[in-house]
């Protein structure tokens, strides 16, 4: 991505290999780039963005919608599921899945280009980041528990194929993430998973659902590694609105369901329960004394959950 501002305004240029998306709010600035690219290169302008990148994008009167409809249709007519019943959810909320499951094994360049493509759906589903997430976890050894499992997202996708992200204008101007973790909810190593998701704006602009890399001890630890997470996510969104030259309310919000992580994050004393998430704990409070950030509690009520619960 590239910008440029000029007195107030600003031009951006957005480039993948040999497609290329240009926006801004400032009208002279985007005609002398089109002529300046026109000169340089063969290109041609197809207009208004409608497509790009398997993306579709739509406006209306209340905002811009982009989905991936086509590419949703076109992975279901490959995998022979395009008649397929749908499901209410991507997950089965009662299986577990193991990597040492009993069950046979299946063609692991298939699951894994399978998956691959649902990697790149969840780029506007955020509603199967969970899902998703979880069968990646069998890449290197997929059996038939795990095809299955792949097989329900899809057929969840063909209950919806159209639907994606809403981006509408709002007069709010904060920047806020929620975040949450399952403890121990791998059985296969007892680690939590960490999910999040960003707001700018009032719109939904990133989220994430992995596995945390070491075994947390209790439900507090497995929350505030989550916390740490949202605080590199805010920090990486803040320092993009400076680049952009986009002013925000101060100080960003992160939402968290469980008072002893955010208990940990305000008292510096708590040695016994802070010791094994040293570094985490220093990381937050900084940004917490620098006023960067705030922590209100949200009620379990009030949380976005994962799909999966």
């Amino acid at each position: 991505m590239f910008y440029k501002h000029n007195h107030g305004k600003i031009a951006i240029l957005i480039v993948y290999v040999d497609d290329i998306v240009m926006t801004g709010d400032d009208i002279v600035e985007l005609e002398s780039l089109k002529n300046f690219l026109s000169n340089q290169f063969e290109v041609k302008d197809l207009g208004q963005l409608k497509y790009f990148l398997g993306m579709e994008v739509a406006r209306s009167s209340k905002g811009i919608v982009i989905s991936q409809r086509k590419y949703v249709l076109d992975l279901l007519k490959e995998t022979g599921l395009l008649g397929c019943k749908p499901v209410a959810t991507p997950v089965d909320p009662n299986q577990k899945l193991e990597k040492e499951d009993g069950a046979e094994a299946v063609d692991k360049n298939r699951y894994q280009k399978l998956v691959g493509k649902l990697i790149y759906l969840a780029h506007t589903r955020p509603d199967i980041a969970f899902a998703v997430s979880l069968v990646s976890q069998f890449m290197h050894c997929p059996s038939e528990k795990h095809y299955k499992a792949v097989h329900r997202i899809l057929h969840y996708l063909k209950g919806s194929p159209g639907k994606g992200i809403m981006f509408s204008k709002n007069g709010s101007r904060r920047v806020e993430i929620f975040t949450d973790a399952d403890w121990g909810g791998s059985s296969t190593d007892r680690r939590s998973t960490t999910g999040y998701c960003s707001f700018v704006w009032g719109n939904l602009v990133t989220w994430r659902s992995k596995k945390q890399p070491v075994v947390s001890r209790s439900s507090a630890e497995s929350e505030f590694r989550a916390m740490a997470q949202g605080v590199c996510e805010l920090l990486w969104l803040r320092k993009i609105l400076e680049e952009l030259k986009v002013e925000g309310d101060k100080p960003m919000r992160l939402y968290c369901d469980n008072k002893s992580a955010i208990n940990i994050a305000q008292n510096p004393v708590q040695h016994v329960q802070t010791k094994h998430v040293e570094i985490d704990r220093h990381f937050i409070k900084e940004k917490l004394e620098n006023g960067d950030i705030c922590i209100p509690f949200v009620p379990s009520s009030e949380q976005l959950r994962r799909c999966s619960y």
